[in-house]
């Protein structure tokens, strides 16, 4: 199955991000139709269902548009430069739930993949509620990022570290300077503070955002 909803990158741009979604639809096959819909002009390069079946809609050379407005680490437009993996799940409008084993074993044999073929580095391994907080929420506080991190896919500290500047190092990080700061922490929280997403610049939350920075420095 492929998804007319694609393009050509940019000459010359790289593919260094991967960006993880949820679905936020009622059922694996809703969300592909939309996802294969011309006038829905949404499409990512692949679709993960809660057995683990994989569907790639889109091939990696080409442009995917699933990011829409983002920004991260300074680039924004990141469909010109990202790979997007969609995972089914009904998302906080259906009744979001957690992600099965046998799914998150998919993600996992996928993107290890994914970066096997390209240069993507940890840092640029993302939920769409980091690239687009001010829109996003998926793929949610129920994501196991710790998990993923573990099978050497993205970051994760279980540190704390209070920086001196936390919204200095949250920009540092990559969210968006010019969102509502409030908007920016809660998708940390999402992402790093799963257990705690009210957008509160607490010690924890500065603590944790200061260890994630440190990683990254």
């Amino acid at each position: 199955m492929t998804s007319p909803n694609q393009d050509d990158r940019p000459p010359g741009a790289p593919i260094d991000h991967l960006v993880l979604h949820y679905t936020g639809m009622r059922s694996a096959a809703d969300a592909i139709a939309r996802l294969c819909d011309p006038a829905a002009k949404v499409s990512s390069h692949y679709v993960i269902e809660e057995d683990g079946m994989v569907h790639q809609l889109v091939p990696e050379t080409r442009r995917a548009w699933h990011a829409g407005i983002s920004f991260w680490r300074g680039r924004r437009t990141l469909n010109d430069c990202s790979i997007g993996i969609e995972i089914v799940n009904p998302g906080h409008e259906w009744g979001y739930r957690a992600f099965p084993p046998a799914q998150i074993a998919a993600v996992i044999t996928l993107a290890q993949g994914i970066l096997a073929r390209h240069p993507i580095p940890g840092a640029h391994i993302v939920a769409h509620s980091d690239i687009a907080a001010d829109r996003k929420q998926d793929p949610g506080e129920l994501f196991p990022w710790r998990h993923l991190a573990a099978h050497g896919i993205g970051l994760w500290t279980d540190e704390f570290a209070a920086p001196s500047d936390p919204l200095g190092a949250l920009t540092a990080i990559g969210y968006d300077p010019g969102l509502d700061p409030v908007v920016s922490i809660t998708a940390f929280q999402r992402r790093f503070w799963p257990s705690c997403c009210d957008g509160v610049m607490d010690e924890a939350t500065a603590g944790r955002i200061g260890a994630v920075a440190g990683v990254l420095a």
